[in-house]
C-alpha cells in the first residue's frame, strides 16, 4: 500500500476544521472528529488490514460510516481524499462570492412549469422573465399524465404544447424555449410518458412524486431503473423532502447506488433551488460530487419571480464543491442539446 501523503486521521481532522470554518452543522463536524479518534485508537497495521478486508472492514470501527470510510481508504492509498479536495478548492472564497460566480456561469434553467400544468403563468410570460434575467434558454418541464393533481399533460396536450413552443420560439429568438417534461418515475421505475414523445423532447427531468415512503431497497431499485432509462437527462429533487412548515421527510434510498447510476448513465443530479425543497441535502450533494456526477441547478419555478431562485441553489452547490464545468445548464443551448442527445449505450 502506498505511503499516505496525508495520514487518515489528519485528513479527517482537516475536513472537520474546514467544515467548522464554513459553519456546517455540529453533527457533521463531530462525525469526522469521532472517526479521527477511532483511527488514532487503531494500530496502523490493523487499519490497513481492515481497509483491505472484504465485508464491513473499516466500518467495524466505532464512528466510521460511509463517507469517513471513503476518506480513510483514499488517504491510505496515498491520495488526497476527494471530500477534502473539494473543501480545499473553495477555501478562502466566501460562499456568497463563489455562488455568485457559479450563478453567472449558468446559461439557463432546466426545470420550470407553466399554466399548462400547475404553474401560475403562461409559457410566454415564463420565457420572457427568464430572458430578462439573462438566460439564453428555459426548459419547459410541465408534469406528466399520472400527476393529475398538477394537471399533468396527456400525450395529446403535450403535442399541442410543442406546437405552441415552436410558435413562441419564432417570436422570442434568439432566446429559446426548450421542450421538456418533468416525468413521473412510476413505482416500477418506468417513466410516465410514451417513448416516442420522450424521444421528441429536448430535456427530460425524471422525478418521484408518489409513494415517497417506499422501503429503501424498493425506492433504490425504482430510481436506478429510471436513471438507466435512455430518455432521462436529469434526476429531479431526489429525496422529495420539504423543509418548511409541517415539512416532509426525505425518501429513503441508497444514495451511493443512485448516484453511481447517475454517473454511469450520464444523468445530471438536480440541485433544486426551491426554498422549501433545498434538495438534495448537502450531505447527499457532496456524495454526488464524489461519485463524479454532473448537475443541473434549477429553480423548479411555477411563477416568473421564482426563476430568480437559482442563487440559493448555487450557494448550496458551491459549498459542496460543485464547479461550473460540472453543471449542464452552464452549457449554451446547442451544447446542452448535444449532451441530452448523447449516446448512453
Amino acid at each position: 500500500m502506498t505511503e499516505p501523503t496525508l495520514a487518515p486521521a489528519a485528513a479527517l481532522r482537516r475536513i472537520a476544521f474546514l467544515l467548522e470554518r464554513g459553519r456546517e452543522p455540529t453533527y457533521k463536524v463531530r462525525a469526522f472528529r469521532r472517526a479521527a479518534a477511532a483511527v488514532d485508537a487503531t494500530d496502523p497495521g490493523e487499519l490497513a488490514r481492515l481497509a483491505a478486508a472484504p465485508g464491513p472492514g473499516l466500518r467495524d470501527l466505532p464512528g466510521i460510516g460511509e463517507v469517513t470510510e471513503r476518506v480513510i481508504r483514499e488517504a491510505l492509498a496515498g491520495e488526497v481524499p476527494v471530500y477534502l479536495r473539494r473543501l480545499e478548492a473553495i477555501e478562502g472564497t466566501p460562499v456568497a462570492e463563489g455562488a455568485a460566480a457559479l450563478r453567472a456561469a449558468l446559461r439557463g434553467d432546466c426545470h420550470a412549469h407553466s399554466t399548462w400544468s400547475d404553474g401560475g403563468s403562461p409559457i410566454e410570460e415564463m420565457a420572457t422573465a427568464a430572458r430578462d434575467l439573462g438566460h439564453e434558454y428555459l426548459a419547459l418541464t410541465d408534469h406528466s399524465p399520472r400527476l393529475t393533481i398538477a394537471n399533468g399533460l396527456s400525450p395529446e396536450r403535450l403535442l399541442a404544447q410543442l406546437d405552441e413552443v415552436a410558435e413562441l420560439n419564432e417570436v422570442l429568438a434568439p432566446f429559446r424555449i426548450l421542450t421538456g417534461i418533468e416525468v413521473d418515475i412510476l413505482e416500477d421505475g418506468a417513466l410516465d410518458q410514451t417513448d416516442e414523445l420522450l424521444g421528441r423532447l429536448d430535456v427530460v427531468v425524471a422525478s418521484v412524486h408518489s409513494k415517497l415512503r417506499m422501503p429503501a431497497r424498493e425506492m433504490t431499485r425504482r430510481m436506478v431503473a429510471a436513471v438507466a432509462n435512455p430518455h432521462t437527462d436529469i434526476l429531479g429533487h431526489c429525496t422529495g423532502r420539504i423543509v418548511v412548515g409541517r415539512g416532509r421527510p426525505e425518501s429513503e434510498f441508497d444514495p451511493a447506488a443512485v448516484f453511481a447510476a447517475c454517473a454511469a448513465n450520464g444523468v445530471a443530479v438536480e440541485v433544486n433551488s426551491r426554498p422549501e425543497r433545498q434538495d438534495p441535502p448537502k450531505r447527499l450533494l457532496r456524495l454526488a460530487v464524489e461519485a463524479g456526477c454532473r448537475f443541473s441547478i434549477d429553480t423548479d419555478a411555477h411563477a416568473p419571480g421564482q426563476l430568480d431562485w437559482q442563487l440559493g441553489g448555487c450557494e448550496r452547490a458551491f459549498a459542496c464543491g460543485v464547479t461550473p464545468e460540472m453543471v449542464v445548464n452552464g452549457l449554451d443551448a446547442d451544447a446542452l442539446l448535444a449532451w441530452a442527445a448523447r449516446d448512453r449505450g
